[in-house]
């Protein structure tokens, strides 16, 4: 039998890898928030620091990349990506203040009728050259067409209340606020095709009628009634002592389960949902200062969400990096520097930007957590093949974003809007 001392002694520094993760975790997200600060001055861009700091973790310390495998456990990462990006979306309509100036809303009816149908297009066709098959290069579009309504902050517009939303800010937000749901009835086309090894006329009635018509206009509808009902739970019943006077943000999570959830369960799209039941809710007693608390528990909660998943990103990559060739660079290389830009800029030609804003709008199509859950609610759902490289593009396209467009696009954006309204042009 072994003596309290021996029992004490035995259990001292043994190496949890329970307890190094949490270490490692909130040692990454201080870092990566204090360093730029320390080098730049600026807000900083901790994405891709974050990363960093999740690959170091798994590669110095022993803690094996295996339970941050995406390939082999995609569910886990459907489901904390699914919470990031609900939020992010929510949070994304509850902050515009300016919905009504309608001619603002022309560049991103542009970017997402025209520049993303050709995005997924042209990363399947480039896809297809590098070796996968069509189904499986229209699910890669899918998957990395949508922008980022999470990791975009610096370009988007500012918090309720505070305005900031100058127009290339506004089309920058409402595109990452739409086009997480709008690229979901490709990501259902591209897993029926592979489940079904081929087009019919039959699947594509259905994709048309079900995955196209019924579940966008539902996820519409259910945004539109659900934050018709949330927005008067929080201000007018009851009149003498509304929710909104507790000032507690937990209500915006509240609302953001429930408006996914039940939009979900009647087979509309849930983030569709809750960035129109956002726009719903900002526009219910707009100048309450309840909004902006709503506001700043959702983004904290997102950052949080994030900020994890980011981590867990960076431990994951030495299980996809040996899935890393030239032709999953190159991918990832043609959409982020040739594929979004060159589309989205000419997409843009019929609106009046002048030829910096359009640059800086078709530049920063920031692409990041929206990508991980697609992927992962695919690899989830249906069997995927190449999955390996697959996830090899997602991790690579993520990590180039973070970094291109994180460390500049706070400065870019400042100085668009800035000329804007110094009276500057081309």
């Amino acid at each position: 039998m072994c003596s309290y001392s021996e029992i004490i002694l035995s259990s001292l520094f043994e190496f949890s890898a329970y307890h190094i993760i949490l270490a490692a975790v909130g040692c990454a997200i201080l870092f990566s928030n204090w360093i730029p600060r320390w080098i730049s001055g600026r807000e900083p861009a901790a994405s891709a620091l974050l990363i960093a700091f999740g690959f170091l973790t798994v590669e110095l310390t022993p803690i094996a990349a295996a339970p941050f495998n995406p390939i082999a456990a995609p569910k886990a990462w459907e489901m904390i990506s699914e919470l990031c990006v609900v939020i992010g979306l929510f949070g994304v309509g509850i902050r515009i203040d300016r919905l009504r100036v309608w001619k603002n809303w022309k560049p991103t009816v542009l970017l997402l009728a025209v520049a993303m149908p050709v995005t997924i297009a042209s990363v399947a066709l480039i896809s297809m050259a590098a070796g996968l098959a069509l189904a499986t290069g229209l699910l890669l579009g899918a998957v990395l067409a949508p922008t980022d309504p999470v990791l975009a902050s610096d370009v988007q517009v500012g918090p309720p209340l505070e305005g900031g939303e100058h127009p290339v800010r506004f089309t920058l937000t409402t595109e990452a606020g739409l086009n997480d749901g709008l690229a979901f009835p490709f990501l259902y086309l591209a897993m029926a095709l592979i489940a079904a090894g081929g087009w019919s006329a039959g699947l594509i009635t259905e994709w048309l009628l079900v995955d196209v018509g019924y579940r966008i206009a539902t996820g519409v509808v259910m945004g539109l009634a659900i934050g018709w009902v949330v927005s008067k739970l929080l201000f007018d019943f009851p009149s003498h002592n509304a929710l909104s006077e507790t000032e507690s943000g937990l209500m915006a999570f509240a609302g953001v389960l429930m408006v996914y959830g039940l939009t979900e369960l009647v087979e509309g799209y849930g983030f569709i949902a809750v960035f129109v039941a956002g726009l719903t809710l900002r526009r219910s007693e707009t100048t309450h200062n309840y909004h902006a608390k709503l506001h700043d528990f959702v983004e904290a909660l997102e950052r949080a969400l994030t900020a994890l998943l980011l981590v867990a990103l960076g431990a994951a990559l030495p299980s996809v990096l040996p899935y890393v060739t030239w032709q999953v660079i190159a991918i990832s290389v043609a959409l982020v520097f040739v594929i979004r830009p060159l589309f989205a800029w000419m997409s843009l030609s019929a609106t009046t930007f002048t030829f910096r804003e359009r640059l800086v709008v078709a530049f920063y199509g920031i692409r990041g957590v929206g990508s991980i859950y697609y992927l992962a609610y695919a690899g989830t759902h249906a069997e995927l093949p190449h999955a390996p490289q697959l996830w090899a593009i997602v991790a690579v396209t993520i990590i180039i974003s973070t970094v291109v467009h994180g460390f500049s696009a706070g400065m870019a954006i400042d100085r668009v809007t800035t000329d804007s309204k110094s009276g500057g042009n081309n």
